[in-house]
């Protein structure tokens, strides 16, 4: 039968108020000779403990907690609970009584902190007992090799323990050498990550898993290059971000990603400032079913607003982001999906009026290079177009600051997708100076994992086998993690005053060849086995990008990999009478190319 949890708390409570009953016994026993207590007395302050020490262990939450998870921290927090109780009981005992004796309600308070943690202790192992009683360990179980005996390593194998019986950690490798020899929660630590070359045949690995988060990029490709010269997988410990979010179980392993490789660290962001600024405010996220705006949404939503509004115009990626933020329950946010096009200046004024955004963050565009040089009017329409109906709304609804999501290709264009998103650029800031609004865009280059992205389409060629299709050996790009790049073009909102171009920070560029040998890699696969083929550059594209010309930028840092460019910019009246003369009949695709190209080199 199993106990409700109301009744595991009046249990825990009858305990405690045992063993404060035994421990005052034992007390008054070791001072007899010292301290002169009548039976009435004792009773009462018996009496007065216990009460006091149920209402503020009560208070702690401390009979609310699982106790097959008992920690070092419930013990301290424990300790806290009987030290206060202590206190209390002893001023009452000195101010009503007049009995009090320091001696003994000091030696009370160890005897009641060893015999409440030692309860909760065997507690724990009863219940460990139990649950390994139970389990029904399968006929082969994988054996795993752990790499990092630090705080990840231990989460990790405590996790396995509780919620795995299919596994077997029978050893870790850690860089710490004096840790050789030493074990982690009974699991012996067998060498250094140098090691694991001699430790997979000898100990069969079936598996490696790495519980190390700050792994450099270059111990992680060597681990992979170890683990696939034995023909043993290679995964790691998922993020404790997601493992939060209920994406999945600490236990539950996951594949080393290109990110793992390419080594961008984390930004921290000024959460305290971002609270103040989005906090109880309501936001209108363009784009929001795309790579960047969807995880615009996730980021911002932290910052706990009123109201986050999802715009876009396919319904089914409004769906899913509006269906997994429902689902992870933020506290009063309301999420409200909006299906509509920018391309309707109507629809942009009745959204953007109806619910007063305070802040609008613009990510919806047609990014795809090849794809817009066989339709320039569609990326007229909704790059160009699109912006300025989404900026026009804003102003006349009062929006406080408007961010547009950029590309680095937007400088010195060479494709028409570049060329739009420029004059979308040109558009914003030249729209900062007709009204309060701040208007300001974030330029940054590739992202990691997007739709458009090289490394989807590689991974798809990995698994039909090869080959892999580059467009040039020497080609080179700006690669950033969605996350990194959606955190940063928010934090760019934050330190908008109006009319910046602000550029992120995209560390050094990656060869498209190196990025296909390292996805290789991750598959377990050998460039023998999978082919990388060049197939000459496309319409539009460029062999190397630039996020600002040299005369561009300022080198004016607003946060860290946050900086401020200095970009030229036509009137709005001239950018407005260029692209009202632009032809968007459909009937020489060529020639409009040609005029949106040689505007924005001029």
């Amino acid at each position: 039968m199993k106990i409700t949890r109301q009744k595991i708390k009046i249990i825990l409570m009858l305990v405690d108020a045992l063993l404060i009953t035994v421990s005052f016994i034992i007390s008054y026993l070791f001072l007899s000779y010292y301290i002169l207590f009548s039976v009435q007395e004792f009773i009462l302050a018996l009496i007065v403990f216990v009460f006091i020490h149920v209402g503020i262990s009560s208070f702690f939450h401390l009979y609310s907690k699982i106790n097959r998870y008992f920690s070092v921290y419930d013990i301290f927090q424990t300790v806290r609970a009987v030290g206060l109780t202590t206190l209390v009981t002893f001023l009452l005992d000195a101010f009503l009584l007049n009995g009090a004796s320091l001696r003994f309600y000091l030696l009370n308070f160890v005897f009641v902190s060893l015999f409440i943690n030692t309860s909760r202790i065997l507690w724990r192992l009863y219940s460990e007992h139990r649950m390994r009683k139970n389990q029904r360990l399968p006929e082969t179980q994988n054996r795993i090799l752990v790499v990092g005996a630090g705080q990840g390593g231990q989460l990790l194998i405590s996790r396995i323990k509780e919620q795995r019986d299919d596994v077997d950690i029978f050893g870790l490798v850690d860089d710490d050498s004096t840790k050789k020899g030493t074990s982690l929660m009974s699991v012996p630590i067998l060498g250094t990550t140098s090691d694991i070359p001699k430790l997979i045949p000898a100990n069969k690995v079936d598996q490696i898993v790495v519980a190390a988060p700050s792994m450099s990029p270059e111990k992680y490709e060597m681990i992979l290059d170890m683990g696939n010269e034995a023909n043993t997988p290679v995964k790691k410990m998922p993020l404790m971000e997601d493992v939060m979010l209920g994406n999945v179980q600490i236990s539950n392993y996951v594949d080393i990603d290109i990110t793992d490789l390419l080594g961008r660290d984390e930004v921290e962001l000024d959460t305290n400032e971002l609270y103040k600024i989005f906090g109880g405010k309501t936001v209108l996220i363009t784009g929001a079913g795309g790579s960047i705006g969807s995880e615009i949404v996730r980021q911002i939503s932290i910052f706990q607003p009123a109201r986050v509004l999802l715009l876009g115009h396919g319904e089914n990626s409004v769906y899913q982001i509006n269906r997994e933020m429902i689902k992870y329950d933020y506290a009063r946010i309301e999420f409200v999906p909006i299906i509509a096009d920018i391309k309707s200046l109507d629809r942009m004024h009745e959204i953007i009026q109806k619910y007063h955004p305070e802040y609008v963050f613009h990510a919806a565009a047609h990014k795809h290079v090849p794809l817009m040089e066989c339709n320039p009017m569609e990326a007229v329409k909704n790059n160009i177009y699109g912006t300025y109906n989404v900026a026009k709304a804003s102003i006349e609804a009062g929006v406080d600051k408007f961010i547009m999501v950029s590309t680095d290709k937007a400088n010195n264009p060479t494709n028409v997708m570049g060329a739009t998103k420029r004059i979308a650029e040109m558009i914003v800031a030249g729209m900062n100076n007709l009204s309060d609004t701040s208007f300001v865009a974030v330029r940054f280059g590739n992202v990691l994992g997007s739709r458009g992205s090289v490394v989807p389409l590689f991974k798809e060629q990995i698994r039909r086998g090869g080959p892999i299709t580059i467009t040039d050996k020497r080609m080179t790009r700006y690669f950033m993690t969605i996350p990194e790049a959606s955190r940063l073009v928010i934090q760019s909102g934050a330190y908008a005053q109006g009319g910046e171009l602000f550029v992120l920070d995209m560390g050094e560029p990656v060869k498209i060849l190196d990025l296909a040998k390292k996805l290789i890699k991750l598959s377990g696969h050998t460039e023998d086995e999978i082919e990388i083929k060049e197939m000459g550059i496309r319409p539009g594209e460029k062999l190397y990008e630039e996020l600002l010309l040299d005369d561009e930028t300022t080198g004016e840092k607003v946060f860290e990999k946050i900086y401020v460019g200095k970009v030229k910019n036509d009137s709005l009246e001239k950018i407005q009478n260029f692209v009202d003369s632009l032809d968007l009949s459909g009937e020489n695709d060529k020639e409009l190319s040609h005029r949106l190209i040689e505007y924005v080199q001029h």
